[in-house]
């Protein structure tokens, strides 16, 4: 699956995604992660990409022209959806990364294009010309896209066949369709009493049939 990133900040990406799993899935050819500077695509000579909103208002807004040679380009490469992170778009859950991870899963040159907005937004014409979905990680507000978008990524390449070593790590996480869409059970490890805090007795009793009762009991809506 390819991930394409337009951004006016690429390089926040790298530290994120050249380690622990991502880096694996990449080096192993699971995932493919591009990241384009939107400024590259600016016409103007000082690269500029944002400006005075019309009707006023406070801050700026990112200009039509940089984005959209740089989609028009990317499109290019990756066939896939086009998704702008947005705080007014559609709330990031797990059932979206599923469905997003497994309309991609099998394509190594198809997947998504993720834009990543600055300032007060993107002008809306963008948008209306070229977003096939709006998403937002959440009801409150961040600088700009390129912290969604690593979630984005992150969330939905964990989820492609190879990427994780046990399948069942995933099917079996908070929100997922085996535990009825409901946060996970509590988990617990060595040593058996920490600081006089002790294990549930459930857990240490060999008995699957209780600890699987106990682990439907725990879980949290």
């Amino acid at each position: 699956m390819r991930f394409d990133i337009l951004t006016i900040f690429p390089s926040s990406f790298d530290s994120y995604f050249s380690e622990s799993i991502i880096k694996r899935a990449q080096k192993n050819k699971l995932i493919k992660i591009c990241t384009h500077d939107i400024r590259k695509f600016s016409k103007d000579k000082h690269k500029k990409v944002d400006d005075i909103p019309f009707g006023g208002g406070a801050g700026m807004v990112m200009t039509p022209q940089p984005l959209y040679d740089a989609i028009k380009h990317v499109k290019k490469l990756n066939k896939g959806a086009v998704i702008f992170l947005s705080p007014s778009g559609e709330i990031f859950t797990q059932i979206k990364a599923e469905r997003l991870a497994k309309k991609y899963e099998k394509t190594k040159n198809k997947g998504l294009i993720l834009i990543c907005g600055r300032y007060e937004g993107i002008d809306r014409r963008i948008i209306e010309k070229f977003a096939d979905e709006e998403i937002s990680i959440g009801k409150y507000v961040v600088t700009g896209g390129e912290l969604p978008a690593m979630i984005l990524v992150d969330a939905i390449s964990r989820l492609l066949p190879g990427v994780i070593g046990k399948e069942s790590s995933h099917i079996n996480d908070s929100f997922s369709k085996a535990l009825k869409r409901k946060k996970e059970y509590p988990v617990y490890t060595r040593p058996e009493v920490f600081k006089g805090m002790k294990v549930p007795k459930v857990l240490l009793s060999g008995n699957h049939k209780e600890i699987g009762k106990w682990k439907i009991q725990h879980l949290h809506n």
